[in-house]
């Protein structure tokens, strides 16, 4: 699509999007030329689209595995390098060394989550990203690239679908 016009198609609820979804997919667009901007989460699966991946939970195991090495090393490589023998007590406490190793996988496994929530999200975005005001009161709107030629086929056909409005999508200042 050399030409296309980006439209922008506002909805009072999420059962007429999800309609004009449908609808759009059959007039043959797909789902990575389909953007929804919605001021609540929505579940992928309610509007029929697929489910988002997600690295999360990888990038937290990863931070749980190095939590649990470096747990190891505070008990274990810490006594090895500095020995210091008191009143009797083993050198390599394991009780203790229970309670360390849980608090830094526990600690590992959620800083890493943390991180990987931003990096997943591509936060921070320098990209310019669309808005409208309407968003913010409830409402849901659609934004999608389609042809020149058919930019009236497809207003026309998300109008009929209860669309609020079908626009080109432009700049507005806040």
């Amino acid at each position: 699509m050399s030409d296309s016009t980006a439209l922008l198609a506002v909805f009072e609820d999420v059962e007429p999007a999800t309609d004009a979804i449908e609808k759009l997919h059959e007039m043959g667009l797909g789902d990575e030329q389909i953007n929804v901007i919605s001021g609540i989460p929505v579940k992928g699966s309610i509007l029929g689209r697929p489910s988002a991946i997600t690295n999360v939970s990888r990038i937290g195991m990863a931070g749980a595995i190095m939590g649990f090495f470096f747990g190891l090393f505070l008990i274990y490589g810490t006594p090895y390098l500095y020995p210091l023998q008191v009143g009797g007590q083993p050198i390599f406490p394991i009780p203790m060394g229970w309670i360390v190793t849980f608090e830094m996988t526990m600690l590992g496994l959620m800083g890493f989550s943390f991180l990987g929530m931003f990096v997943d999200s591509g936060f921070p975005s320098y990209t310019p990203m669309q808005y409208i005001p309407e968003i913010s009161q409830g409402k849901i709107a659609l934004l999608f690239h389609c042809p020149d030629d058919q930019q009236k086929k497809f207003a026309d056909a998300l109008t009929k679908i209860g669309a609020e409005s079908v626009e080109p999508a432009e700049a507005r200042h806040l």
